[in-house]
């Protein structure tokens, strides 16, 4: 299957011809700025399946609205009824072609293009009128606030908030490729308006307290939910602004004569994740929760894991080594420690359910005996 994407060098067109390439028996063909119309009519001899996203969002001139939004339409619309091709057109149109600005007005005009050239050649067309869409590889300072935000933050560059209480409507750049992708599974006949979900909505001063959060997460490890909705979006989109000399950062470890212990993060209402070594012979924890618990990784090395009731006495003892990796828990109410029984340094995963709080650590000091 051969799929023109004209705009193939936009935010969007970049995003979809990853996205097409990752597919088996997929040829993308493209067309891009400053190609002629030669270029476009080969290209739509050859395709099969056309993602029109060429557009012109910040002209220097108003009449290049008209000339590339609605100009480079009603071309493509010419040169398919003159070809004979009824291959489907999908469209990215705008929600302001509902305003009465030149942006707006011109992807009107070429909505309606496409709407002839469905019923006068018979094919299939789907309109897609986007919201701001925010994702990777976005252009900052140019039309999405989103992106200039995260670039700015990324950069550690100040932003300029006009109005902190305007309302940003919002769609994240993977859920629109794959409401695009799915018309290469189900073509629909005539013409068919698609919806993005999900949606979002966001003031431009919660969107800049959020990005800041993120910012700043490096050195207070602390993170909230970003697995799902719009959190997720935008703190992937946050990182992807990064520059390289950002791709790492150091967390804060402490030293004894034991080993070391060292804090990777920690998730509002999800607990903490943490690291500790221990040089062969020595003992690490000796101590006890109420309620806290914690998860143990041994990821190199051979440990024993030495449990007490505080109640009856008893004395359990397990070990644990990189060679079967298992999960060992803490459980309440036991003191436990840990010994590096091994002939090499001992590294261990840790998985706390709480973030630790010196005020209130929930860990009592106590001695193990057998």
């Amino acid at each position: 299957m051969k799929i023109l994407v004209t705009g193939a060098t936009g935010f969007i067109g970049k995003n979809l011809v990853l996205w097409l390439s990752e597919q088996p028996n997929i040829e993308v063909l493209t067309f891009v700025r400053g190609q002629d119309d030669a270029t476009l009519s080969n290209a739509l001899a050859k395709a099969d399946l056309v993602f029109h996203l060429a557009g012109e969002n910040r002209p220097i001139d108003l009449g290049q609205f008209y000339e590339v939004n609605t100009g480079l339409t009603k071309q493509l619309c010419r040169v398919l009824c003159i070809l004979g091709k009824k291959i489907p057109v999908i469209f990215s149109s705008s929600i302001q072609a509902e305003q009465d600005n030149h942006y707006g007005k011109s992807k009107l005009e070429a909505e309606k293009a496409l709407i002839e050239l469905s019923q006068s050649n018979g094919n299939s067309v789907a309109i897609y009128r986007l919201p701001s869409v925010f994702g990777k590889w976005c252009r900052p300072y140019y039309n999405s606030v989103v992106a200039t935000f995260c670039y700015s933050k990324a950069f550690d560059l100040p932003i300029q908030i006009d109005n902190p209480n305007s309302v940003l409507q919002l769609v994240h750049i993977d859920d629109v490729i794959r409401s695009f992708m799915s018309h290469l599974q189900k073509i629909n006949f005539g013409l068919i308006r698609p919806s993005i979900f999900p949606t979002y909505s966001i003031s431009v001063g919660e969107l800049s307290d959020q990005l800041e959060y993120y910012r700043n997460h490096r050195s207070s490890l602390m993170l909230n939910s970003v697995g799902s909705g719009l959190s997720r979006a935008l703190y992937s989109t946050f990182m992807s602004y990064l520059p390289v000399e950002k791709f790492s950062y150091c967390v804060p470890t402490y030293t004894d004569s034991r080993g070391t212990f060292g804090e990777m993060l920690k998730i509002e209402n999800s607990g903490q994740f943490s690291f500790f070594t221990a040089h062969p012979g020595m003992t690490r924890g000796g101590h006890y929760h109420h309620s806290k618990t914690e998860k143990f990784l041994v990821v190199k090395g051979h440990a024993r894991f030495r449990f007490r009731n505080l109640l009856s006495d008893e004395i359990y003892h397990l070990e644990s080594c990189d060679i079967n990796p298992q999960i060992v828990d803490s459980i309440p109410g036991w003191a436990h420690d840990i010994t590096n029984i091994g002939a090499s340094q001992l590294i261990v995963m840790l998985w706390a359910n709480e973030v630790f709080d010196k005020i209130n650590p929930d860990t009592f000091k106590c001695d193990l005996h057998d």
